[in-house]
């Protein structure tokens, strides 16, 4: 492995749309018991679950720590690769790299991450063992890296088209704790450079109560070139009502790289999802203070799904919203089977199934994708 210290956008690399192919995923076995809940018995299942439908058709790496790498590769099947890598949590789409492709082969790029807000409003500290993962995994990979440490970004604040849009918000990416002493204008030609993209949507906010700041997929996902869903809530009453009109009035209003206007799918939104006095009891303090409490309601949306080579993997919330989420997404994704796994245990841990992945894009992946 190579650390390069030039830009994707001048080698030629830019980051593909996770609607095009695959090589494969990276997730993380969970551990830390001030995240989930009961030593992380329930997450794991559910990881599993998230895990049986993506190995169907893209080779699935989990990292775990030393001391769960044998319960890491006694739940999941011989065929997913467990590697033995140390980690603060589990949230591979923040703390892996960010993959682009010149259309023959990948790269890394490895972010600096402070756990979404260092000192300033961050979520728990230290971080270093997954500020250091994205660089493991590309040495793992055999992929080279480019060094973007000076730069805090996470994964799940961008989306790409592949067809050199990006998608973000405003307040995560302009938020206190990232990178501060930047210009908006300063960190939009950081996006192009290292992203190989053209132009930058961006979202004024995300969903109510997202303590990543408002990360941009939980609200908004690109579905295929020029077309995006976006979280809805017809509840005039609920405070993520005017959150998402904001984002609608905003990407009504916009065009993309291509000049092309949005197709914007409202996808419902859950009722809201609140943490049980039991559930909290079950997660251990941090720092002396309880890291949930009873009646805090969570950042649950069918928007945090995985694009699979075969599958999109829904977050489920035993809701009357549910099946309606699946037709939706369904309609979108003719070539894929479109399966939903609850999610609850995952969302404790403050975000969901986009969240616990990183796609691998196909080395050979063309300009925009294909999708399958």
């Amino acid at each position: 492995m190579n650390i390069l210290h030039s830009t994707p956008q001048k080698d030629g690399f830019y980051m593909p749309a996770e609607f095009s192919a695959h090589d494969g995923c990276i997730m993380i076995f969970p551990h830390r018991r001030d995240s989930w809940q009961n030593g992380a018995y329930a997450a794991r299942k559910a990881f599993a679950q998230v895990i049986g439908y993506i190995s169907q058709s893209e080779k699935v790496t989990v990292c775990a720590r030393y001391e769960d790498y044998d319960a890491a590769r006694f739940l999941l099947p011989p065929y997913v690769r467990v590697v033995e890598m140390e980690s603060d949590d589990a949230w591979a789409r923040d703390v892996a790299p960010t993959f682009v492709t010149n259309g023959q082969t990948i790269r890394g790029i490895d972010w600096g991450f402070n756990a979404w807000g260092g000192l300033e409003d961050g979520l728990y500290f230290p971080w270093d063992k997954d500020n250091k993962m994205a660089r493991k995994l590309c040495d793992l990979l055999e992929v080279d890296s480019y060094d973007r440490r000076d730069f805090i970004l996470e994964g799940g604040s961008i989306h790409s088209d592949g067809e050199g849009t990006l998608l973000t918000t405003e307040a995560c990416l302009l938020s206190r704790g990232r990178n501060p002493h930047l210009t908006k204008e300063t960190i939009e030609q950081r996006l192009k450079e290292n992203l190989g993209v053209q132009k930058v949507l961006w979202l004024p906010c995300g969903i109510y109560q997202d303590e990543t700041n408002e990360h941009v997929d939980n609200i908004c996902a690109f579905t295929a070139p020029g077309e995006v869903v976006l979280a809805w809530t017809d509840d005039t009453a609920d405070p993520q009502y005017a959150l998402s009109k904001r984002c609608w009035d905003y990407l009504m209003r916009v065009t993309d790289a291509q000049g092309r206007a949005l197709k914007v799918h409202r996808l419902p939104l859950p009722k809201p999802v609140t943490i049980t006095a039991e559930e909290c009891d079950g997660l251990d303090d941090m720092d002396g203070e309880p890291t949930r409490r009873p009646g805090e309601r969570l950042a649950a949306s069918y928007v945090n799904f995985y694009i699979a080579n075969a599958h999109v993997v829904v977050p489920q919330f035993g809701d009357e919203k549910d099946a309606a989420a699946l037709a939706i997404l369904q309609k979108l994704f003719p070539t894929r089977k479109v399966v939903g796994v609850y999610a609850r245990d995952i969302l404790i841990g403050g975000g969901n199934i986009h969240c616990i992945t990183q796609q691998i894009p196909h080395a050979g992946s063309l300009q925009g994708g294909k999708s399958l």
